[in-house]
C-alpha cells in the first residue's frame, strides 16, 4: 500500500523515494509529441524556480543520449538515500561534453535558484534527479529510455511536463503513473528550509519582530481579544523556562500525485514579547513529511519565557520550492508590524495569513494549517482550524544545566 504523502519533495532531512503503484493500478503512456514543438518553453503562468527546473530537465533529458551518464545517473538513483541524488556532483564527476555542458547548467541553476529564494549564494548543490516512482525501476534497467519531468509544485496540476533524449516534449497525465520511466528534478528542500529558516530568523529580528528560537503554545477557551493576565515571573522560572511541547502531530490531503514526493513545513509563531511588540519564531519541522501520517517529534515549540501574554498563534506552512523566504519575512513584518500591543491578546493568524502573497492562494497552497490562541497551560489533541491537521502538546519545563 502506497505511503500518503503531503505536498512536494521538498524536504526532509534526507529524500524519500516517491510513492510506489498501488496494487491492480493502470499505467499509462505519454501523450504524443507534437510534431511541431521539438521544444517547448515553460508555461507563461510558470514561477522563477520552476522555469529554472524546467530547463534543467530538458538538458539533463538531453544530456541522456550520453550512454556513460546515462547509467551513471541510473546507478546514483538506485544507490543514493532516498533514490535522491545530487544533480551537479553527478555531472561533474562524468566524462565528455554532454557532462560538462549538464555540469554548467546545473552549476547555474543552483545559484538562481537560491536568489529566486532568497536565500544568497554559498548553499552548494540544490537540485536533486529520482525516479519518479519505485515501479518503475525494473523497465529502467531493463533498458528502457527515460523521460526526464520536474517535481511540479501544483498539487491540482492535470498534466506534467516531460522531455525526451531529443528534447521533444511530452505531455503526461498528472492522475496517472506513466509507464514510461520517469526522472523527477527537484529541490534539495531539506537544504533550502534549513536556509530559509535562518533568513526568516534574522529578518524577523532586525525588522524589528525580535525572534528568540522555538516559540508558541495550545489552545485556550479565550474569546479573541479577551483580557489575558501577562505571563507571570513565575512561568520563567528560575533555573528554566516553560514550553510548549508537541508529542504528536498530522495534516490530511486527500491528494497522492505520482510527480510529489515529502513535504518540507515550518512553523511560524506569533504573539507579543515582554516588550510589548509583535514577535514571530520560525519552527522548521523537517520530520513532517506525507499527510495520513502521525508523528511523534516530542518538539519544543514554544518558549514562553519570551512572551508577555500566556497565548499565542501557530501557522504551519510548507515551502513547496518557489517559497522565497526573504520576500516572506518582509511581507509578514510589514503587516505584523502596524499592530499594537493594546493591553489585551490579539490573534495574529489572520494578519499573518493577510500578508501572505497572491501566489500562495492559488492552486499550490503553503498555508496548511493554524492554531489560534494557544495557551501556555494547554495540553491533548488540538484540532486546526482549518480542519486539516492536529496536534497533541503539553506543557515542558525546560530545565537549565
Amino acid at each position: 500500500m502506497p505511503q500518503p504523502r503531503m505536498r512536494r519533495a521538498v524536504v526532509a532531512l534526507a529524500a524519500l523515494p516517491l510513492l510506489a503503484l498501488g496494487a491492480g493500478q493502470a499505467v499509462a503512456a505519454p501523450a504524443p509529441v507534437p510534431a511541431s514543438a521539438p521544444t517547448a518553453p515553460a508555461p507563461a503562468s510558470a514561477t522563477r524556480v520552476s522555469a529554472i527546473e524546467d530547463e534543467v530537465a530538458r538538458t539533463l533529458a538531453t544530456s541522456l543520449t550520453d550512454a556513460a551518464l546515462r547509467e551513471r545517473l541510473r546507478s546514483a538513483t538506485a544507490t543514493a538515500p532516498g533514490g535522491a541524488a545530487e544533480l551537479g556532483p553527478l555531472a561533474a564527476a562524468a566524462q565528455g561534453p554532454a557532462a560538462r555542458g549538464l555540469a554548467a547548467t546545473a552549476a547555474q541553476a543552483d545559484r538562481a535558484i537560491a536568489t529566486a529564494k532568497g536565500l544568497g549564494a554559498g548553499l552548494g548543490p540544490l537540485l536533486r534527479v529520482q525516479l519518479a516512482d519505485p515501479s518503475m525501476r525494473a523497465a529502467l534497467d531493463a533498458g528502457a529510455a527515460p523521460l526526464v519531468a520536474t517535481a511540479v509544485a501544483d498539487d491540482h496540476a492535470r498534466t506534467v511536463r516531460a522531455y525526451d533524449a531529443a528534447g521533444r516534449l511530452h505531455v503526461l497525465d498528472a492522475a496517472t503513473v506513466p509507464g514510461q520511466p520517469v526522472y523527477l528534478v527537484d529541490i534539495d528542500t531539506a537544504r533550502t528550509l534549513a536556509a530559509g529558516i535562518a533568513v526568516l530568523q534574522r529578518e524577523f529580528g532586525a525588522l524589528g519582530l525580535g525572534t528568540t528560537g522555538p516559540g508558541a503554545a495550545a489552545p485556550g477557551a479565550v474569546a479573541p481579544g479577551a483580557a489575558v493576565p501577562a505571563v507571570p515571573a513565575s512561568a520563567q522560572a528560575a533555573g528554566g523556562w516553560w514550553a510548549t511541547k508537541i508529542s504528536g502531530i498530522e495534516v490530511s490531503d486527500d491528494e497522492e500525485p505520482w510527480f510529489k514526493g515529502a513535504a518540507e513545513m515550518f512553523s511560524l509563531v506569533t504573539g507579543f514579547g515582554q516588550d510589548g511588540k509583535v514577535k514571530v519564531d520560525s519552527v522548521a519541522m523537517p520530520y513532517l513529511q506525507y499527510d495520513g501520517t502521525v508523528y511523534y517529534p516530542n518538539q519544543i515549540l514554544v518558549n514562553w519565557s519570551s512572551y508577555k501574554y500566556n497565548l499565542a498563534d501557530v501557522v504551519l506552512m510548507e515551502d513547496d520550492g518557489d517559497t522565497n523566504y526573504l520576500a516572506l519575512a518582509q511581507a509578514i513584518a510589514a503587516v505584523l508590524l502596524t499592530i499594537a500591543d493594546q493591553g489585551a491578546y490579539i490573534p495574529l493568524v489572520n494578519a499573518v495569513l493577510a500578508a501572505l502573497p497572491g501566489s500562495w492562494w492559488t492552486d499550490d497552497p503553503d498555508y496548511v494549517e493554524s492554531w489560534y490562541t494557544l495557551a501556555r497551560a494547554s495540553s491533548g489533541r488540538l484540532n486546526g482550524a482549518r480542519g486539516n491537521g492536529w496536534m497533541t502538546v503539553e506543557p515542558y519545563f525546560v530545565q537549565q544545566s
